[in-house]
């Protein structure tokens, strides 16, 4: 059974750092793209890092701020936010591609900036 574990989130003020970790079993990911989405509250689920075999991506919004990274084992990845904003807050997920879709879902972890 697949399963995706996302840790680290938490509240932090505004300018603060936070560094989400996400640890997959079940099977390997090593050669699986892997991202970082996020949801607010009332919008909708949106992505904004992701890591593949070719490099990373970022969604304009974090990009210079957060960094996606894979673990050694390549079954973690990391999200490293700095620099956070109020408009940061949500609920962020760890997720992994099978194939060109992404399938497989951590539960979610909430961060919260303050301003």
């Amino acid at each position: 059974q697949v399963q995706l574990v996302e840790s680290g989130g938490g509240l932090v003020q505004a300018g603060g750092s936070l560094r989400l970790s996400c640890a997959a079993s079940g099977r390997s990911f090593s050669t699986s793209g892997m991202g970082w989405f996020r949801q607010a509250p009332g919008k909708e689920r949106v992505l904004i890092a992701a890591i593949t075999g070719s490099g990373v991506n970022y969604a304009d919004s974090v990009k210079g701020r957060f960094t996606i990274s894979r673990g050694n084992a390549k079954n973690t990845v990391y999200l490293q936010m700095n620099s956070l904003k109020p408009e940061d807050t949500a609920v962020y997920y760890c997720a992994a591609r099978r194939g060109a879709q992404y399938e497989y879902w951590g539960q979610g972890t909430q961060v919260t900036v303050s301003s």
